[in-house]
């Protein structure tokens, strides 16, 4: 059984360096994510500001399944009413999902923003945590013949080599010792 979607638990932490017109951005800046077009959610701005902005506020969002990005945009609000742009990244959605990663494992990623003529502008700190959806390998439990007296039951560990499955005898890469209990 496949999940169509996985759901995210996403803290914008912290900005580096950010520029807006030449001169450094302390306050009124926040963040808009965004897992699709139609899924979107933004933080607070930090009105306190300061040489590097902080939020610190978790977003719970979903994810499509087949999402190959997220975008992080830090704005700024100007005038009280004009939102203008500061940087963007693409998180690449294989930095925090897949078959090597438990679900709730936390990420602490850093990211560089890029302006709307893509120059530098800027870092993002965020943590990402996939909190529920099925990893892309679930590995059913195995019953594996050590020798003609004893048995090993247990968890299949390791990672599928290219073009092969677990599910079609295909060859796996493992860098965890595998022990097996014998009866006298």
């Amino acid at each position: 059984m496949e999940s169509s979607s996985k759901n995210l638990e996403i803290t914008v932490l912290s900005a580096e360096n950010l520029r807006l017109n030449g001169k450094p951005v302390k306050k009124d800046a926040f963040v808009v994510v965004k897992t699709d077009n139609l899924n979107c959610r933004s933080t607070r701005a930090d009105h306190e500001g300061g040489s590097n902005l902080i939020w610190n506020q978790k977003l719970e969002m979903e994810m499509a399944s087949h999402s190959r990005f997220i975008t992080v945009q830090v704005e700024c609000r100007i005038n009280g009413s004009e939102n203008r742009l500061i940087g963007t990244a693409s998180i690449p959605v294989s930095d925090f999902s897949g078959g090597y990663f438990p679900i709730n494992y936390l990420h602490l990623l850093s990211y560089r923003l890029r302006d709307g003529r893509g120059e530098k502008n800027g870092i993002i700190n965020v943590s990402v945590k996939v909190v529920k959806g099925l990893a892309d390998y679930v590995l059913p439990p195995v019953r594996k013949n050590c020798s003609s007296s004893s048995f090993y039951s247990g968890t299949r560990w390791g990672s599928p080599v290219q073009g092969n499955s677990y599910y079609h005898g295909g060859g796996v890469v493992s860098g965890v010792p595998v022990w097996c209990a014998t009866r006298a």
